[in-house]
């Protein structure tokens, strides 16, 4: 994108966007429609039927899920709070069928397992063993090794882009899914238990990582916790196959501690060596969970003040135990659902909802939902989405059937700071104002831009290779199509075989003699993993602003204003910012009245709406 078109954007931004009032982006206007008084925040007592409206509907179906169309919420006001709540929190009498489950390219092949740390790691073993990945050393001739180093880099590619075609199935899940509460909570799992493919390595276990978070998000932490320590994806992630009776390795109690039970300062250091004896010898098997009885150490232990031979799961109830445990979940909860901020008193009673139940998630989530706090002032209108959900949520109230391929959707969200399967560390994303500076600002609005004004000449980037390691892909490419040998096509740029500026004829003229080619290998595997890995549909979004406009019964600009305002904003519109927009759509339409622009208001509407969801505003959910 080019840095006149941002400045452009940007410069649209400032002079339609950004009233003084909210430049710090997170304070609202004014209060949101649908908040309560201030003696609500804090409050657990659940709402009445008679203080339930529209208002409230709407921000529940933000909170809970991504959004939802003036239909869904007239659908949920109808409703009584508990009766509202009791749909979301517990979904299983909703038919969700329509969903369909995850179409895997097909992409992993026998021999794969375990696979290597590295690429020397998978040469090393070749040479040692006469095969590596599946694939036998080729027995004489130039570049024996090639054909295994060319596997290893097909895997690492494929796994990428089968990945890539995960987070897209899972955006279309929220989008269209009739339970969004599950995926909601799902998004918070994979936050607090994060992990990465880049370490992972296997989409397959991405992917059986996520659906475990869909099926149990809103069940029992307990045998959430359990799956989750148990399944391939985190045992990969935390290194799992390292940790042994006699040198255990302390990532993984120490993340079950620190990150996803405790929180820092609630155990010694003593108590995190301890525990990790207890999961010496859990490793995987492929897509299986598997206790290497000669790995792991059955000797006594002691753990937070516990003494006895514990293995894992013993160890997990025993955290558990512990009044700190339910309290940290509880408030992670909260936070995710409600504000940033919990004081020490609701943290508690948070903590007690959950350890009285037992750890089930469904009471915590009821509590909190039908709580006076959560239509408090604080609360409502007062949380910056996130990219994921700021993204899913505008295809919601667009009335969407598809997430669309163009913009790409890891892309955008990428280039907002939260690319699905990708978190940024152990510790997931950082929520609140962290998602807003000038910057991301303008790429919120360029998001805006690019659904509704769609750039139909982009190249989808799991075709077409685009980041550094792509540009070194199509270099050598386009030298192989032209004919040249693999030594030279794989001379990086200004450089001859021997890495100087000239190059002898003798190397011109001959193929280096070499056991194998790297860049050749990263080339190859590109080119297998794009045949192999199914294409992620590149279409664009299908929006009709002038229908939604009209079946509204809207008049005048002004009305049209309100029906796009009412749909898409959290926050009330000052008079001024209403008259502002009323005024620019007046200006692009050439008349105030609809019916007389009926057959071609469509591009104006759509820059309106580029306006509106571009605003600090539409960033508040």
């Amino acid at each position: 994108m080019s840095t006149r078109r941002l400045q452009v954007r940007w410069h649209i931004l400032l002079r339609h966007c950004l009233p003084a009032a909210v430049l710090a982006c997170g304070t609202a206007l004014a209060a949101a429609p649908g908040a309560g008084p201030t003696a609500w925040s804090g409050d657990l007592r659940p709402i009445t039927a008679e203080q339930w409206n529209a208002q409230r509907a709407a921000h529940l179906l933000e909170r809970a899920g991504f959004g939802a169309t003036p239909e869904e919420i007239a659908r949920f006001a109808a409703m009584t709070p508990q009766q509202a709540v009791a749909t979301l929190v517990r979904p299983q009498a909703v038919d969700n069928s329509h969903l369909p489950p995850f179409d895997a390219s097909g992409i992993h092949e026998a021999g794969l397992e375990p696979f290597p740390a590295s690429r020397p790691a998978t040469t090393e073993a070749a040479q040692q063993h006469g095969e590596a990945l599946g694939v036998a050393v080729k027995p004489e001739g130039n570049r024996r090794l090639q054909p295994v180093v060319n596997k290893f880099f097909y895997w690492l590619r494929a796994s990428r882009l089968e990945t890539h075609r995960v987070a897209y199935w899972w955006a279309n899940r929220m989008l269209l899914t009739h339970r969004p509460l599950e995926e909601k909570m799902a998004l918070f799992w994979h936050g607090h238990f994060a992990t990465h493919e880049d370490k992972v390595r296997d989409a397959r276990k991405m992917l059986q990582q996520l659906e475990l978070f869909e099926a149990r998000g809103l069940g029992n932490f307990r045998d959430l916790m359990i799956g989750v320590a148990q399944g391939p994806a985190m045992l990969a992630f935390l290194d799992a196959g390292v940790n042994v009776k006699g040198a255990p390795n302390e990532n993984f109690a120490r993340e079950i501690m620190e990150m996803f039970t405790m929180g820092v300062g609630n155990y010694s250091e003593r108590d995190i060596r301890e525990a990790a004896r207890a999961f010496t010898g859990w490793n995987s098997r492929d897509l299986r969970f598997v206790i290497d009885d000669a790995k792991h150490d059955d000797g006594e232990k002691e753990v937070l003040g516990r003494r006895g031979r514990f293995d894992g799961v013993q160890v997990i109830d025993i955290v558990l135990a512990q009044p700190v445990t339910a309290e940290y979940l509880a408030g992670r909860i909260y936070r995710f659902m409600a504000r940033d901020e919990i004081t020490p008193q609701l943290r508690r009673q948070l903590g007690a909802v959950l350890r009285d139940n037992h750890y089930e998630i469904a009471p915590l989530l009821e509590t909190i939902f039908l709580s006076r706090d959560f239509y408090g002032p604080d609360v409502v209108g007062n949380r910056i989405k996130s990219p994921v959900e700021l993204v899913v949520s505008t295809y919601r109230k667009l009335g969407l059937t598809e997430v669309p391929g163009v913009p790409d959707f890891n892309d955008v969200t990428g280039a907002l700071g939260q690319h699905l399967l990708y978190p940024p560390t152990v510790a997931g994303w950082a929520y609140g104002r962290s998602w807003i500076t000038p910057g991301l600002l303008m790429e919120r609005g360029n998001f805006a831009r690019d659904v509704l004004f769609p750039d139909f000449t982009a190249l989808p980037t799991d075709r077409f290779p685009t980041l550094a390691t792509g540009l070194e892909v199509r270099a050598v490419h386009e030298r192989i199509s032209r004919g040249l040998d693999i030594t030279a096509a794989t001379v990086p740029e200004g450089k001859d075989m021997a890495g100087g500026d000239a190059m002898a004829m003798s190397n011109r003229m001959s193929d280096r003699d070499e056991e194998f080619n790297t860049r050749y290998g990263s080339y190859r595997g590109w080119q297998k993993a794009v045949e192999v890995v199914k294409p992620i549909p590149r279409t664009m979004a299908r929006v009709d602003l002038s229908g939604i406009v009209v079946a509204s019964g809207g008049q005048t600009t002004a009305d049209a204003v309100d029906v796009l305002a009412r749909r898409f904003l959290s926050t009330p519109v000052s008079a001024s910012q209403r008259s502002a927009w009323t005024d620019f759509l007046t200006r692009e339409l050439g008349t105030d009245r609809i019916a007389r622009a009926a057959t071609y208001m469509e591009d104006g509407l759509r820059m309106l709406l580029h306006l509106m969801l571009a605003s600090p505003d539409y960033q508040l959910g």
